[in-house]
């Protein structure tokens, strides 16, 4: 049989270095799937149970390994399906190419059976999207979404007619109107001048009390921004993106910021008079120091994100280790004086607060409890998959993270329903290491409980390290959203949209052959995740926690605390939550 485009395409994609792909299949896409089948051995094709998991997953694949991630779905609802994990990946910069299928060329224009501009759908969310008419055109498209993904760190998107996908492929001829292309890329490496460094060095050697917010940019220059940190006798902060870029157990690190964040992060930023950003984009002004209070350098690699969320006094266009490697020998090192006294003692205060907090009795668990006993088990080179709900909150402040462990979440997206598929991916990706997923109830119905059966499908591959543990915190409610309609609206719990029925996660879990615990006394917590990390098969732990256990941010404004007080004088569940509320606030120092 002579080689189709669709052929052309796979070949294209070994010769790029991909070799996983994840999708779902469709008549939009027979001839790519044909394709696969004659091609099986050079891919691992990744079946998932919806299209957008196949792009969580794509995106996921790209954090955990730095590769680009591919992802694959057929023409109409197929593609429609992709965006939501495709704005995941654009919003956290992550190298994504989607390979959508649609229908014949010959159709378009007709309001064809599942005919949609894709084009339109997909422009938004993509840095390049570009559909193949002709046989010719396969070659350069799909080097060009490639290169533009992996460059740009952005999504791209490839359009590929389900009639062209079976046409014989070609190489394009030495003619005017053709192209040639060829594998391969650039990472674009500014660079900061050496009089720009002076001027950041000159900067934040002259500030008394440095603080340090690191974010995604930092990931990989842990040890860079460490020795900064030490020289500068500065804390170091940690946007939630950033959680991984360094270890917790340093003295100086004061944790996450922000509303998930911990109160000796927000008074780290309060007190502050000099800011130096590295590679974050932290989106909540009211979390950094007041505009004015503090000179500010900032470390990033694109240019456009310059003085975004804080008035910058010096730029630094760079790699975030490299940067800060040329930046080091500049700094005048600090004597551990008054502010760094200060700043590790806020850093050891926080620590038992949030002891304090977790081990508050609840009705029947703690939720920060979960953490708290996970956090002291966790092995050296877990992977962490958190979700989006009041959990988020948990991981963020209460894991002690170390060196050489992987974590992420959907960030700026915050989307629910991409704790699973992140985690499947990570596991694909890393299958000696253990993984861990971090979800609630609510995203657990969303599509968690779902794509376990694609856990199911491929779980026999773990056979050296068999360690894959869904964490579910069944509470009965969608309760960032409640906490927030209190807190931030004013408003008492919806229960009609907030409820979230029961469901026995753990037993439907044993019914697709994996091992499930169910909890509901917090003594059994620390029993319960030996026992799952010591399975011979993945585990869901279910734990039975209680709602009204507020996630506090570090300080209550008035204005929150004036909404939250009417909220409750009609929410059904405020004598709870008056109870946990009082709890949490008497556990603090």
């Amino acid at each position: 049989m002579s080689q189709t485009v669709a052929d052309q395409l796979l070949e294209r994609l070994s010769q790029w270095g991909v070799h996983r792909v994840f999708g779902y299949p469709g008549d939009g896409i027979n001839g790519i799937m044909g394709a696969f089948g004659r091609r099986a051995e050079d891919f691992d094709y990744i079946r998932v149970r919806h299209e957008e998991m196949a792009a969580f997953m794509a995106g996921a694949h790209a954090k955990f390994t730095g590769e680009v991630g591919v992802c694959l779905a057929t023409s109409g609802p197929g593609a429609i399906h992709l965006l939501n994990g495709l704005y995941d990946a654009r919003m956290d910069h992550q190298p994504v190419v989607a390979i959508v299928g649609q229908q014949a060329v010959t159709s378009l224009g007709s309001d064809y059976q599942q005919e949609v501009d894709l084009h339109t759908l997909l422009r938004d969310v993509s840095n390049y999207v570009e559909t193949v008419a002709h046989p010719g055109q396969l070659l350069h498209v799909i080097d060009r979404a490639l290169r533009v993904a992996c460059s740009e760190r952005q999504v791209a998107t490839v359009i590929i007619p389900n009639d062209v996908q079976q046409m014989p492929a070609e190489q394009p001829p030495q003619k005017h109107g053709h192209v040639y292309s060829g594998v391969g890329f650039i990472t674009p490496r500014p660079y900061a001048r050496d009089d720009e460094l002076a001027a950041a060095a000159e900067i934040l050697n002259a500030g008394r009390k440095v603080a340090i917010l690191v974010g995604a940019g930092a990931l990989g220059a842990h040890a860079e921004v460490e020795a900064v940190a030490q020289a500068l006798s500065a804390g170091v902060a940690k946007a939630l993106l950033g959680k991984m870029a360094i270890a917790d157990d340093l003295p100086f690190v004061t944790g996450s910021i922000g509303l998930l964040g911990t109160r000796a992060s927000a008074e780290l930023m309060q007190r502050c008079d000099t800011l130096l950003l590295i590679g974050t984009t932290f989106p909540y002004s009211e979390f950094l120091p007041r505009p004015g209070q503090a000179k500010a350098v900032q470390i990033d690699l694109h240019a456009r994100n310059v003085s975004m969320r804080y008035p910058i006094d010096q730029v630094l266009l760079g790699d975030a280790g490299e940067t800060l490697r040329r930046l080091l020998p500049l700094l005048k090192p600090k004597r551990h004086g008054t502010w760094r006294i200060r700043i590790e003692r806020a850093v050891e205060d926080s620590w038992k607060e949030l002891e304090a907090q977790a081990m508050q009795p609840a009705e029947p668990i703690n939720p920060q409890r979960v953490f708290w006993e996970l956090s002291a088990q966790l092995p050296d080179d877990v992977i962490l998959a958190g979700d989006s709900g009041s959990h988020t909150n948990w991981y963020a402040r209460d894991l002690r993270v170390r060196p050489g462990m992987l974590g992420s979440l959907s960030g700026k997206l915050a989307s629910m329903g991409s704790g699973v598929p992140y985690a499947l991916a990570a596991k694909l990706a890393h299958p000696d290491r253990p993984v861990i997923a971090m979800v609630g109830d609510g995203a657990m119905q969303m599509n968690g409980n779902a794509e376990l059966v694609t856990v199911q499908q491929y779980c026999k591959r773990w056979k050296h390290n068999p360690t894959f543990i869904v964490l579910v915190l069944n509470n009965g409610d969608l309760n960032q959203v409640t906490w927030e309609q209190r807190a931030l609206a004013g408003d008492p719990e919806f229960a009609a949209a907030q409820e979230v029925i029961d469901f026995p996660y753990a037993r439907y879990a044993e019914l697709l052959g994996f091992r499930g615990i169910r909890v509901t006394d917090a003594a059994h917590l620390q029993n319960a995740w030996q026992e799952a990390f010591e399975s011979d098969r993945p585990v869901l732990l279910e734990v039975l926690t209680d709602p009204d256990v507020p996630p506090l941010p570090p300080h209550i404004s008035f204005d929150q605390a004036r909404k939250l007080l009417g909220a409750l004088l009609d929410d059904p569940r405020r004598w709870g939550v008056l109870r946990q509320s009082a709890r949490q606030l008497l556990a603090r120092k």
